[in-house]
């Protein structure tokens, strides 16, 4: 029986440290139908040098470096990987990152044997300079599969599995039937887009076996947020609070506002610790707190959490005494 072809999407914009290192974990990989698609984002440095020298000095033929018109983000990268993707399945493999050997074939077999419209793996966190493995990013869900969007849903809601668009095995046709593209002009959306998805999953699996090495270093997004990220999450709160205020499910419209809450509390949390910045803060909660929260009847309600009313009511105060409440919580 001929494999499934999966195509591997890498964006290439300022990574020349981390590129080869990349390309060659790719090209260990044990599957053997594997396109790569390279995203040029008209990096400044060498990086797409390197990627364009690397493919002719192996002789690749199934990749291809493809150069954008002018920089555009990853938003618009990673779509142009689904447009001129040709495989069944999609993933997304970020490019200071690595797989390991068996990683697409693993995550391929999981996929035939259970029918599932995205597979993911679990993930080593190294960090750099150090090399010491950092425990992060972990699979909590305990079952192998879920079928059923509700209970997919609720699984992402509960931190169930990671929003991260990387280390996902995905059907290439469920993001096309469902125009499940990346939103424009947002740097820091995976949890917008992996949201997305889990509003139209019906079957998901997991494979409790590393597949994914995630560089932890200086130059790492989680260690350079700015205003520009900040302006992201708000953008993307606005977009999940549509979301809740269009469904009709009383079910899913109540994990829609338990993730929504969610997103509010941690990226605040991720904003001081990025900046410490007092009216960027400010203008975050300003702005998180016009958006949807629980009503009366919810803080009687055994649906939410106590932690999340806590959350939801210290998300409503008045900014400055909201300010002032998360400092003496957080601290410095």
């Amino acid at each position: 029986m001929t494999e499934k072809k999966v195509t591997i999407s890498i964006p290439i914009f300022k990574c020349e440290d981390f590129i080869i290192k990349t390309l060659e974990s790719v090209i260990s990989q044990t599957y053997p139908n594997v396109e790569v698609l390279l995203i040029n984002d008209c990096t400044p440095d060498n990086s797409a040098i390197l990627v364009n020298d690397f493919i002719k000095e192996n002789a690749l033929a199934g990749w291809k470096l493809i150069d954008l018109e002018e920089n555009s983000g990853l938003s618009v990268v990673r779509n142009k990987g689904i447009d001129e993707a040709s495989g069944q399945y999609i993933f997304f493999l970020d490019s200071d990152d690595t797989l390991e050997a068996t990683a697409i074939a693993d995550l391929v077999e999981k996929a035939e044997a259970t029918n599932a419209e995205m597979v993911m793996g679990e993930v080593r966190v190294i960090k750099l300079p150090e090399n010491t493995e950092v425990d992060i990013f972990n699979l909590k869900e305990k079952e192998d599969a879920l079928v059923g969007n509700k209970i997919i849903l609720k699984s992402l809601v509960d931190g169930g599995f990671l929003v991260s668009s990387w280390n996902k095995l995905i059907r290439l046709d469920f993001l096309k039937d469902h125009q499940l593209y990346f939103t424009k002009g947002l740097y820091a959306q995976d949890a917008l887009h992996t949201f997305e998805m889990a509003l139209k999953l019906q079957h998901v699996a997991f494979l409790r076996k590393k597949t994914y090495n995630y560089f932890l270093h200086s130059n790492s997004v989680i260690h350079n947020r700015k205003k520009v990220h900040f302006d992201n999450w708000i953008t993307i709160a606005n977009k999940i609070n549509s979301y809740y205020l269009k469904e009709k499910d009383k079910e899913r419209k109540e994990q829609i506002l338990k993730y929504l809450l969610n997103f509010k509390t941690m990226t605040l949390l991720m904003n001081w610790k990025a900046q410490k910045n007092e009216e960027l803060w400010k203008r975050s909660y300003s702005a998180y707190s016009k958006l949807k929260g629980l009503g009366i009847g919810d803080y009687f309600s055994s649906t939410f959490s106590k932690k999340e009313k806590k959350e939801s009511l210290l998300m409503s105060l008045p900014t400055n005494l909201g300010y002032k409440i998360f400092r003496k919580r957080f601290g410095s």
